[in-house]
């Protein structure tokens, strides 16, 4: 324990097994009152509940918050308009969400008066440096509590008997197979039998996608139309944030789009297997890197490239509030003034595939990609360009044959001709 006394504590309750037995176990060893703060970013039925479970097991006073909307448009959007994917296939929904949540749990605790906060993030995972880095960046006087450090529990077996013993009502069985995290913009599964990574995931397992293969034999067309890079209609309909993406998830999930099983390198050094279901978002994702392509000139666009990979490993890092975010986030909506438009996907059978695409500030114009002659680009222009543009090979070839008679690309390699 440390010296200074806790007197009140706000943590970040979710109302799963591990955030349950953090009420009473604050109490029992800090002698502390204890906030539940919850936020809705899309977790669905996990929600039912949860006022009257905090309160039954101890906490003074719930919060529970519809965060949705911002969620979406403060972080989701801004990711999706980052283009940022970490280690090719992670749509980042983790970890995007532990920043919104910690901010607002910040806010109550000073809202409150209170002088800690909470979180039941592991000691091995990425959430608990998501969680910590935030509580850092916005109230640093705030004293941090990680049970998963402190405590004697060890395994799932140990929190059930803790709960059992102090009357938590749980759900959470010993047989539980998966650890998930859900929210709007998707749903993740670790842990049970994905820990060997030579392991099919069971069909049971998926929760947001059907099965490839028992999707409709029949295509779906979807016309998704971008504002500065932001979605705002489907099939030429607007919508809210939420109810847009609420709608995209369903779309994409009947016909099994969004799947991703990877072997990721967390944060803390060791790697770990996750599955995660990402519809509506690699819907987006799909049309809003084609717009790019049709409104980006090739400069911007293969650089924006590079800074959505440092952007996808800031988010995953928890690195949020920080300036280098901000000041990708200003490169980012400079991209994003002329990226308006739509884009027509066909999904069929787990995949979209765009098939076509238009924008008012298309860059792209048949007249000038065509292979006749025109006013703005004269193939005999082409000479000169290709003798400047690989002038330093001529040069060193020149230099390779005057010193020793042949370019180095043409030396014969004898060593694949050793005798045995």
């Amino acid at each position: 324990m440390a010296d200074q006394a806790v007197h009140k504590v706000v943590l970040a309750y979710s109302g799963g097994l591990d955030t349950s037995i953090i009420i009473p176990w604050l109490r029992e060893h800090y002698d502390c009152e204890v906030i539940a703060f919850c936020a809705n970013i899309g977790q669905g039925e996990e929600l039912e509940g949860l006022e009257e479970k905090a309160l039954a097991t101890g906490a003074s006073k719930v919060y529970i918050e519809d965060l949705r909307e911002e969620f979406l448009t403060e972080y989701a959007f801004r990711v999706l308009r980052a283009g940022a994917v970490y280690e090719r296939k992670y749509l980042l929904g983790t970890s995007f969400a532990r920043p919104l949540i910690a901010k607002r749990q910040v806010e109550i605790a000073e809202l409150e008066g209170a002088d800690a906060v909470a979180h039941g993030c592991t000691g091995k995972g990425n959430d608990q440096v998501r969680f910590e880095l935030t509580y850092k960046a916005l109230n640093p006087h705030l004293r941090v509590i990680a049970p998963w450090r402190e405590w004697e529990i060890k395994s799932r077996e140990d929190a059930l008997a803790y709960a059992a013993a102090h009357n938590v009502p749980v759900s959470a069985t010993a047989k539980k197979i998966y650890s998930r995290d859900r929210n709007l913009w998707h749903i993740s599964h670790e842990g049970g039998p994905l820990e060997d990574p030579w392991f099919e995931p069971e069909e049971e397992m998926f929760v947001l996608t059907v099965a490839p293969e028992r999707a409709p034999d029949e295509p779906e067309y979807v016309e998704i139309e971008f504002r500065a890079g932001v979605p705002k209609k489907i099939n030429g309909v607007a919508y809210g944030p939420v109810e847009l993406l609420t709608r995209l998830n369903e779309i994409g999930g009947r016909h099994g789009i969004g799947r991703a099983d990877l072997v990721e390198n967390r944060l803390v050094g060791m790697k770990s297997r996750g599955v995660y279901e990402t519809p509506g978002g690699t819907l987006l994702l799909t049309a809003h890197r084609e717009l790019e392509s049709l409104c980006l000139d090739r400069e911007t666009l293969h650089y924006k490239d590079v800074v959505a990979q440092r952007y996808a490993e800031l988010v995953y890092y928890g690195q949020w509030f920080t300036p280098l975010r901000e000041a990708l986030d200003a490169f980012v909506d400079k991209t994003q003034e002329r990226v308006t438009g739509t884009v027509r996907l066909k999904l069929y059978k787990g995949s979209a595939t765009v098939v076509g695409r238009k924008s008012p500030y298309s860059l792209y114009r048949e007249d000038y990609a065509s292979f006749g002659q025109m006013d703005v680009y004269d193939q005999r222009d082409a000479e000169g360009f290709i003798n400047l543009f690989g002038l330093p090979l001529k040069v060193a070839a020149l230099l390779d044959i005057e010193g020793v008679g042949i370019s180095r690309y043409r030396a014969p390699d004898y060593t694949r001709f050793k005798r045995d």
